[in-house]
């Protein structure tokens, strides 16, 4: 008698967590899965140009607040961009704009084409492109500017910096989005000097550990976020899936999505 009791108290437990695991199973399931998908073609904006008309007064600048005077042509700063994009995605009411990145940190946004920026002793990479104004790169090669900055009296080159090496740079999410915004976020970002391809380099893309391989170079939208902070890390790979040498080839970011 006391085993048939032993035996029916060990079936009901098992049901029992059989049940809750099957519970627990459901739940995760209901949770929709992140995704990366093409964004929608933007305009190409393909005369689209820029260039830093005072590079010989900057290259050897030995003030910190160094000004940039850039030249613009067929493209209009400050206008808003006229596609379906800028009312799906996080959108600048101050218009299209130059995005201005220094050794792939976050990047600056840029509304006019003269500005003044402190920067630091050093020998810097820098990275300026056309944005359109829910931030995505013009992907042309006349839309971008890449320098070498050298600032201040002997600096030094702490990050080796190849100017000619295959280079990722990264462009977005950056920030804080509302739970609107979070719908359909968009991962951007540049590469200089190489291609992308399926059976050659490649950039991988961790978004909160799910694993996502990028063979064509354009825009993305991050799907199902959930509530929080999420983290972005991008990497520049070969056709190994090992990570091309390189100061910038490989960073991670955290945005935070709002309730």
């Amino acid at each position: 008698m006391r085993q048939k009791h032993l035996f029916t108290f060990v079936f009901i437990t098992t049901l029992f967590f059989a049940s809750c695991k099957e519970k627990k199973n459901t739940k995760s399931d209901n949770i929709p899965k992140i995704t990366l998908e093409k964004l929608t073609q933007s305009p190409a904006y393909s005369t689209a140009s820029l260039e830093l008309k005072n590079w010989d007064t900057i290259s050897q600048e030995q003030d910190k607040n160094v000004s940039f005077n850039f030249q613009v042509k067929n493209y209009q700063l400050g206008a808003q961009t006229q596609s379906p994009n800028a009312n799906q995605l996080a959108n600048s009411d101050k218009g299209q704009h130059i995005h201005f990145i220094v050794n792939n940190q976050p990047y600056s946004a840029h509304y006019q084409s003269q500005f003044t920026k402190e920067m630091p002793n050093g020998v810097h990479h820098l990275v300026a492109f056309l944005s359109r104004s829910y931030h995505e790169s013009v992907k042309n090669s006349n839309a971008v500017v890449v320098k070498k900055l050298t600032i201040g009296e002997q600096p030094k080159d702490s990050l080796n910096i190849q100017m000619q090496a295959p280079t990722l740079i990264y462009s977005r999410p950056k920030g804080t989005y509302s739970k609107t915004e979070a719908k359909d976020i968009m991962l951007d970002f540049f590469v200089l000097n190489t291609q992308l391809s399926k059976d050659g380099n490649k950039v991988k893309a961790t978004i909160n550990n799910k694993e996502f391989f990028i063979t064509e170079w354009q825009p993305y939208l991050i799907k199902n976020l959930p509530i929080g902070k999420a983290t972005i890390e991008l990497a520049l790979v070969d056709a190994n899936g090992s990570v091309i040498p390189g100061p910038f080839n490989k960073v991670k970011r955290t945005i935070t999505i709002e309730k």
